[in-house]
């Protein structure tokens, strides 16, 4: 598909506001609910980020991730992270052709979407080179770089229960994800909504609203949208007060938080608040454009101290107590 063309930048954002509200209905076809978690993953495909999807078993985070590559028109890939896994098992490898020559097979890295299903089950090593990808859009095997293609964007997830047998991303690692979504149970209207759909035969289709080319399009125009000082200052602000003993840092923070987020909160706050305003029909983002995304760019990013994991003080709680 061409790229789109638009007489103005007003009007290429009014397309992105109705391509997004394409985009839920096509979706809400095949998952129930979990509408927040929709929205806030599409502003990070539309920001040109990645997301980390926390939550149990069972609550549809594949199912979620294949629809919206349906959805999109998107090559999908799905890892299942093991220990034994190896970094050449997603970034690919050389082997010996019929003509006795090596050649590049492209591992399951080279897709649009690719869903790394619980990352942390598996060892440093082949997450570095997940996490390498993420940021180079890239990767090197045997000396040559090999381009991934665009759009690419990697949805992990992790589960939360389960930690014996498994490898926690450290921080500078977590740092590289835009959000970090917590998924939670549904409602019981919802439940039964999702057992009445998946129990018998019918099977819901969806739609291609977008294409790469359009998403690339989208996600440019993204960063062409201007934003006001005082946003600015806001967001750049909101990271500082998450760093204990400096000072902007509040009594909560220098009690409950023993490391703040770094400068890639404040760029992605930045770009988060400019994608929710323009999903929700408006030219700039304002502060409340940026608090609707803090806690998903924040909670990964401030380690909680030892007072206040005893105390059952959440970083939901300290984010919220910073706005």
């Amino acid at each position: 598909m061409a790229k789109p063309t638009f007489s103005s930048d007003v009007e290429a954002v009014d397309a992105l506001a109705q391509a997004y509200q394409d985009l839920r209905t096509e979706i809400g076809k095949v998952i129930v609910g979990q509408q927040e978690v929709v929205k806030t993953v599409l502003i990070s495909l539309f920001s040109n980020g990645h997301s980390l999807l926390v939550g149990v078993p069972g609550l549809a985070k594949t199912l979620l991730v294949s629809t919206i590559s349906e959805v999109l028109d998107l090559d999908f890939k799905r890892v299942q992270f093991t220990p034994d896994l190896m970094p050449t098992d997603i970034t690919g490898s050389e082997i010996l052709n019929d003509e006795r020559h090596f050649e590049f097979m492209p591992g399951p890295l080279f897709a649009n979407i690719v869903l790394a299903d619980e990352i942390n089950r598996t060892p440093p090593k082949t997450q570095a080179a997940l996490l390498e990808a993420m940021q180079e859009r890239s990767v090197t095997v045997n000396g040559v770089r090999h381009k991934l293609p665009a759009p690419f964007f990697v949805l992990a997830t992790q589960n939360p229960i389960e930690q014996e047998g498994t490898y926690p991303l450290p921080e500078a690692q977590l740092d590289r994800f835009m959000f970090n979504i917590p998924l939670d149970y549904p409602s019981y209207e919802e439940e039964l909504a999702v057992v009445r759909g998946t129990t018998g035969i019918e099977r819901n289709t969806v739609n291609h609203v977008l294409s790469g080319e359009e998403i690339l399009f989208f996600q440019q125009l993204v960063r062409k949208i201007p934003v006001s000082d005082n946003v600015l200052e806001y967001a750049v602000k909101l990271t500082g007060k998450t760093r204990p003993n400096t000072t902007r840092a509040g009594a909560n923070v220098n009690d409950y938080i023993s490391w703040g987020a770094g400068p890639r909160a404040s760029q992605y706050l930045v770009l988060g608040a400019k994608c929710h305003a323009a999903i929700s029909g408006k030219y700039s983002p304002d502060i409340e454009d940026v608090q609707a995304i803090a806690k998903y760019v924040l909670r990964h990013r401030i380690v909680r101290n030892y007072k206040a994991e005893a105390e059952g003080i959440t970083e939901e709680a300290v984010i919220e107590g910073l706005f």
